[in-house]
């Protein structure tokens, strides 16, 4: 969140801004980051965590007191993953 008075600690957003998804129309990042969501849901390893409706595409985690910091520790290396399988996919279909 670019306004520190609005940030929050118990729900962490992420905003992707490589280039190669940044560039897109808001529909295809939309689209982008459901697929990484999707991808991760049949996984296994996070549910419910594409931004809200009304936010920009990106990903909202909760990090709340009910979640072990080595839970989001765990995450990062899947969100890398998928974000990865994603990107290969879109420039084997270009």
């Amino acid at each position: 969140c670019a306004d520190k008075a609005t940030r929050s600690n118990t729900g962490v957003t992420f905003k992707i801004t490589d280039p190669r998804v940044a560039r897109l129309e808001t529909a295809d990042q939309e689209a982008f980051v459901k697929k990484l969501v999707t991808m991760l849901e049949k996984e296994g390893v996070a549910y419910d965590f594409n931004s809200y409706r009304d936010a920009p595409p990106g990903l909202r985690i909760w990090v709340g007191s009910t979640v072990e910091p080595s839970d989001v520790e765990k995450l990062l290396p899947w969100l890398d993953w998928a974000f990865q399988t994603e990107i290969a996919a879109r420039a084997d279909a270009a």
